[in-house]
């Protein structure tokens, strides 16, 4: 049986935890947009690349990208993960998407701002 490596985008996805932020997100979202379907987790969108949306909506090429690590000099926030990250987002606008970030700073602050603005951009009423 060929196994797969730790990098594969399918073992990650299983044997990555769930953070806080995407945890509160993914509560603020079902909350404050019940009507919006849920979106698709750890989404491939550039393949071969194995660059993943935390948080997609294909059908309408929408992300959400949950930006952790932000004080704690996390992987998003150290040059080399800042190098890749702007790489991935240029590709993904390139590609037509768009996409949204978010802390858990903005998160706490104002939840619902950050779910209008996924309703903006998806064009959907509340």
């Amino acid at each position: 049986m060929t196994r797969l490596p730790a990098t594969h985008p399918a073992v990650r996805s299983a044997t990555r935890g769930e953070s806080d932020l995407e945890a509160a997100f993914l509560a603020h979202l079902r909350q404050l947009a019940p009507h919006v379907p849920l979106p698709e987790r750890e989404y491939v969108f550039a393949a071969p690349r194995p660059w993943r949306f935390d948080f997609a909506w294909p059908a309408c090429r929408v992300a959400v990208e949950a930006e952790g690590g932000v004080w704690s000099g996390g992987r998003h926030v150290r040059p080399e993960g800042f190098e890749r990250d702007v790489e991935k987002y240029n590709c993904a606008t390139v590609e037509g998407w768009r996409v949204l970030r978010c802390t858990a700073k903005m998160l706490a602050a104002d939840p619902a701002a950050f779910i209008g603005l996924i309703l903006d951009v998806m064009e959907v009423s509340e």
